[in-house]
């Protein structure tokens, strides 16, 4: 029965733990699937590749026209843009494979694992091994509901409808989060006529009611969006996929999406054979350490964290990658500000409480919304829908929140969550530094400026 140092279940963040501090331990990694888990693979990396050149083409067909640019898009080869793609991304998870495989401390193993017992798991080949120390990193998969299921229609999840052959002229999106409006906005810009299907309304409900109310307008100004919608029946024929919803009407499309959500990958390892105490909603149960209930068992990631964001993934790889080395000096994952970015269109980006869940809280609390259009480069881009909130304590002039909605929101909100994260007031980021005339950054400055401070 081979023993290890330490054994890793799950080859994303998880393993970027091991490195050369590591040169004197014998490692173990268990993957069941492709190297490199979610965002390298199916996830953040390839989609923010598709969402690029989306955000190129829809400056060409919709947003020149404004601004005096008469263009056309003449086509999309989309074998050409997927090739480019996933040639680069399938040699990255080819040789990190490589890597592990080869290593002169780490053995890798490519199938599935079952916990028998604490610290020791069962691999479908029959071989057991043990080790001193487990990392659970193993990610998390796609929700299909069981209506679709059952159906025996064709469907896609985010796992495998970025390596279709043809790009359809009809696609149903189902579901009205993150994974949804990234893909509408990709197909779309594209060319293909899209629908979104949600349950529930507004969509990205989750955000901030007034980026939440602002997108949903917009969404709704570029694709078809049935929100409220429940599906009733599904079938599939030579003319494509015929979807039912409950109001009584009828979508035909060539491609279905299902987008709506994923979960933990807990069910499928026995954790209660080690010991691993899981939430109702199969998420592992974490101390701030990253510590599970079983002694040695440490998890992180999609697995276990409230947040499905690789970069909380990389910061919680990295505090096991420190506690493992030095058990005496734990270091706790700091989850006070945890920013988010959806790379759809018009792009939005998060970080700290809603306005909603300040009020919710009944703590103090003022905020400010500026429109893109009021600063110069907001003119010079003609922007009618971007605009910045943000939401600070009146007491003590720190952030709250900040809200983004519009062009480049993801790299905007830096300062932001800058300001958070180290305590500056916002009078204090707004004019304690040089802001760049007449940049878009002069949003985020502005919005400060209009907070009313005690």
């Amino acid at each position: 029965m081979p023993h290890y140092d330490l054994a890793i279940i799950g080859s994303g963040s998880g393993n970027s733990i091991v490195n050369y501090h590591y040169r004197d331990w014998r490692v173990a990694f268990i993957e069941q699937g492709v190297f490199g888990g979610t965002c390298i693979n199916v996830g953040c990396i390839p989609t923010k590749m598709y969402v690029y050149p989306a955000d190129v083409a829809r400056t060409i067909t919709a947003d020149s026209a404004r601004l005096g640019i008469d263009a056309t898009l003449d086509g999309i080869r989309w074998r050409d843009l997927r090739d480019r793609i996933f040639a680069r991304i399938d040699a990255i998870s080819s040789s990190g494979r490589d890597y592990r495989r080869e290593g002169s401390n780490t053995d890798l193993y490519e199938v599935h694992a079952d916990f028998v017992a604490p610290r020791e798991v069962k691999l479908t080949t029959g071989e057991t091994i043990t080790a001193d120390q487990f990392v659970l990193a193993l990610g998390s998969r796609a929700v299909v509901p069981q209506l679709v299921l059952d159906s025996g229609v064709e469907y896609h999840t985010s796992d495998t409808v970025m390596r279709i052959d043809e790009l359809p002229q009809r696609a149903a999106i189902l579901g009205g989060g993150y994974i949804a409006a990234e893909f509408a906005h990709i197909f779309s810009s594209f060319g293909v006529r899209t629908t979104l299907i949600a349950r529930s309304a507004p969509l990205l409900r989750h955000l901030d009611a007034d980026i939440a109310t602002a997108f949903t307008a917009q969404a709704q100004q570029q694709w078809d969006v049935r929100m409220g919608r429940v599906l009733t029946a599904l079938h599939q024929d030579d003319n494509g996929i015929h979807i039912a919803l409950d109001d009584g009407a009828n979508i035909d499309v060539d491609l279905l999406l299902v987008a709506t959500g994923r979960i933990p990958n807990t069910d499928r390892m026995n954790l209660a054979a080690a010991g691993v105490d899981t939430h109702p909603d199969g998420r592992i149960i974490v101390d701030e350490f990253q510590r599970t209930s079983a002694e040695g068992v440490w998890a992180l990631g999609d697995v276990s964290s409230d947040y499905q964001l690789k970069h909380v993934a990389n910061h919680e790889a990295r505090t096991v990658q420190h506690n493992l080395l030095h058990p005496d000096e734990l270091v706790a994952s700091d989850h006070r500000f945890v920013p988010a970015a959806i790379f759809t269109h018009p792009q939005i980006a998060s970080v700290g409480l809603t306005e909603e869940q300040v009020r919710a809280s009944g703590r103090q609390y003022v905020s400010a919304s500026l429109p893109y259009g009021s600063i110069a480069y907001g003119w010079a881009m003609d922007d009618t829908h971007g605009f910045c909130k943000v939401i600070a304590d009146p007491n003590t002039g720190l952030l709250l929140g900040a809200h983004l909605m519009g062009y480049q929101a993801s790299s905007l909100i830096q300062p932001l969550i800058q300001a958070m994260t180290f305590g500056q007031r916002v009078h204090d980021v707004a004019r304690g530094q040089y802001w760049i005339h007449p940049a878009l950054m002069e949003v985020v400055e502005n919005a400060l400026l209009q907070l009313h401070l005690k």
